[in-house]
């Protein structure tokens, strides 16, 4: 027995190694390209593009995009109490002609700065124009239009800098083609303020008034103003707020240029209790006092300890998101083997053993914490230079997918009994146990997590990475202590020891039951591989279905054979019922892979095609599925269609459970039907900037992602682990 858990230096150095390989080396490239960069000390500038090409009787939207260094910022179009705003003028000419300077502002943010208050922006900065344009003679395909800008922003840290540079981009006439930009140009329109639904009023004395249907202390639990012209306000003074059921007031300091009498015009942001904000263009009309039902509460303002308690009650929520998120992981195929292997070393340990366990539980939970710090790091970092990635974003690399595909099947041989070597740390613990065996072996078990979503993951991932760094960074390291609980509880409380079963030669088998599981992973990871490695359609699709169910098979044949060499090695004194279950399980096996056979030659691409003709000649009651895109998104809402928008992808395990599960069961298909919802199905498998800004615009980083957006009222969110009952109680009620 001792031989089957021995652990060597040459194994936790080569897992060591794989970590840091796959973490660093085989992430796929997620940065888009630009053009006509102009570097200064504090600045990377460059004139970028929605599009590729200009069509005709389209306007073209451009944008002055600004890298700054760190500790600098350049300024909205009212800077504050100092600084300018930026400026830039962009002319056409060619193929079509045209002129604008108008900038299309994003919200700024607010900087103190002593007793000073700048409104300006930070970091990644996009100021973006549309551009009108006319032809100027009759066109044709590929003729070409050159945009000249000349831009001048000011840049300030403890002293500003008046930059200025001169751009020049050339681009073809054609179809409608997205640029590599333009998920940065959606970021920035959805920071943008909107048209306010809300009715404005300001009083002489600096009472702003936001009244309408949805303003509650439960809805936002901060407010503030920024005004569009400067002198108006004093900007550094605290703007104390007043929350009632449909009304918000805002407490403001008229300054010198404040316009009694007159429409006072600005941007209004809003804090939802889950912490993101919402903009809006307001223009507040002169009225002598505030409305007469808000004089007492005016009385009460809300005060700083109110947004503390609501912001402290949001953290503690995305905390036991992120802890019973990292618990439910365990469960995964691919991490389970990895915890039940350590369970054993528990089983067949002593009492004079307990101080080494619970230094290889100390250790194996250090190994995790560090992993997910360094998966988040890595995560949070690629998205503050630019990339926009969510989580599972490296299983996108087909390299990524093959190497850890390889990995699975290494420590599967190695739990049949294939070689000795031991994956890092599943060994006893004894004094002479090296402790980084153990924090190796945390390490791994984030690695293959890494291709899981479990439930409560999507809540806590979405408000770590949407959170200040060191918050987000918190909440990925209590994702790590739910995951590493069990273990720890194994090794602390000592109580439960008595619930786990006494050593034995069935631990020889058990160990090899722990492989099968992880083989599993390798099928699918296969699949995906597969998937990403091929062109898009009906083709690839098929021949990753294919070789699914040709290596499903043999995973079956195998266990089978496994199944029924226990059972020859199983003294003949156990109980006959036991060598029955054995014998029946194994033979099951080998049936389903025979009926895997019949599937395989449904899913040729004739088949395929032959039986979507059928459907759709013969109206089988199947939903409409097509493929997602914003655009038809918002053109099938326009129509007044209701709408199922379901982002998957092939490595993602609980999308797969759901798609068998919910969206292939009769009854789901039936009540799609019959209210007309067309499902639009976006496949994140491959990295796609568009799904990637959908799903930021949702709050959310992960898959799966359901979202219904019905023909008429608000569109719905739905749970990740998605039932039927679920599904159709959501579509049936709206």
């Amino acid at each position: 027995m001792k031989g089957i858990f021995l652990t060597h230096k040459r194994t936790s150095l080569l897992f060591s190694f794989v970590f840091v390989v796959f973490w660093f080396l085989l992430i796929p490239s997620v940065f888009g390209k630009e053009s006509a960069f102009v570097t200064t000390k504090h600045t990377t500038a460059s004139l970028i593009t929605y599009t590729n090409t200009i069509t005709v009787n389209t306007p073209l939207l451009v944008g002055l995009h600004l890298q700054l260094a760190p500790g600098w910022h350049t300024y909205w179009r009212n800077p504050g109490d100092a600084g300018d705003p930026a400026e830039i003028t962009i002319t056409a000419h060619g193929a079509f002609s045209g002129t604008t300077n108008t900038i299309l502002w994003p919200t700024p943010t607010r900087i103190r700065e002593g007793s000073f208050m700048s409104y300006a922006y930070t970091g990644d900065v996009l100021l973006p124009l549309l551009l009108p344009l006319t032809p100027t003679q009759n066109v044709t395909p590929r003729q070409e239009t050159t945009l000249n800008a000349h831009a001048h922003w000011l840049v300030c840290a403890q002293l500003c800098i008046p930059e200025e540079a001169d751009f020049t981009l050339t681009l073809p006439t054609g179809t409608r083609q997205l640029s590599s930009q333009v998920a940065l140009f959606d970021e920035v329109a959805r920071s943008s303020p909107k048209a306010s639904p809300y009715q404005a009023t300001i009083t002489p004395d600096g009472l702003l008034t936001i009244l309408g249907q949805g303003i509650t202390p439960r809805t936002f639990t901060h407010a503030w103003f920024f005004p569009q012209e400067r002198g108006q306000i004093v900007n550094a003074a605290p703007q104390k707020a007043t929350l009632t059921q449909g009304a918000l007031v805002l407490h403001l300091k008229p300054d010198t240029d404040f316009p009694k009498n007159k429409i006072l015009t600005g941007v209004l942001v809003l804090k939802t209790f889950s912490g993101s904000t919402e903009a809006f263009n307001v223009a507040a009309h002169p009225v002598t006092t505030a409305p007469h039902s808000l004089q007492a509460s005016l009385q009460t303002p809300l005060q700083e300890h109110d947004f503390l308690h609501s912001h402290l009650i949001r953290f503690i929520g995305l905390l036991f998101c992120g802890f019973a998120g990292g618990l439910v992981l365990n469960l995964m195929p691919c991490v389970f083997p990895i915890l039940a292997m350590k369970a054993l070393v528990f089983i067949r340990a002593d009492d004079t053993e307990r101080h080494y366990q619970r230094r290889a539980a100390l250790g194996y939970t250090s190994g995790v914490l560090i992993g997910f710090s360094l998966l988040g790091s890595l995560i949070m970092g690629l998205r503050a230079f630019g990339a926009h990635i969510g989580w599972g974003f490296q299983l996108q690399s087909p390299l990524f997918v093959t190497l850890l595909c390889w990995l699975f099947f290494g420590i599967a041989l190695n739990l049949l009994g294939v070689f000795t070597l031991s994956s890092p740390s599943v060994s006893m613990p004894t004094p002479s146990h090296k402790l980084w065996h153990d924090v190796t072996t945390g390490l791994l078990a984030v690695l293959v997590a890494s291709p899981c979503t479990a439930p409560f993951m999507g809540v806590a991932l979405a408000g770590a990475l949407s959170s200040p760094p060191l918050i987000g960074l918190f909440l990925f390291i209590t994702l790590g202590a739910g995951m590493a609980a069990p273990f720890l509880l194994l090794a602390y409380v000592h109580s439960l020891a008595k619930y786990l079963p006494k050593p034995g030669p069935w631990m020889i088998y058990v160990r090899q039951f722990l492989a099968f599981p992880l083989l599993a992973s390798c099928l699918w990871l296969l699949w995906v591989a597969t998937l990403e490695g091929t062109q898009e359609g009906t083709q690839g699709a098929t021949l990753g279905t294919t070789f699914l169910f040709v290596l499903s098979g043999l995973l079956l044949l195998g266990f089978a054979a496994w199944l029924y060499g226990v059972v020859q090695r199983l003294p003949h004194n156990e109980p006959y019922w036991l060598l029955m279950t054995l014998r029946g399980v194994a033979l099951v096996c080998v049936l389903g892979s025979l009926y895997l056979l019949p599937e395989l030659s449904s899913h040729s691409p004739q088949q395929e095609q032959a039986l979507f003709t059928a459907q759709h000649n013969n109206n089988v009651s199947s939903p409409r599925v097509e493929s997602f895109s914003q655009q038809r998104l918002e053109a099938l809402h326009a129509l007044g269609k209701p709408v199922l928008v379901d982002i998957t992808a092939a490595w993602c395990i609980t999308c797969l459970i759901n798609e068998h599960v919910t969206f292939r069961a009769p009854s789901t298909k039936a009540a799609l039907t019959q209210k007309g919802v067309i499902v639009l199905r976006g496949d994140w498998t491959r990295h796609n900037p568009a799904i990637t800004t959908f799903l930021h615009q949702h709050r959310r980083d992960g898959i799966p992602f359901y979202l219904f957006v019905p023909s008429t009222g608000k569109e719905v969110i739905l749970p990740q682990i998605l039932t039927p009952s679920l599904l159709i109680q959501a579509i049936t009620s709206h």
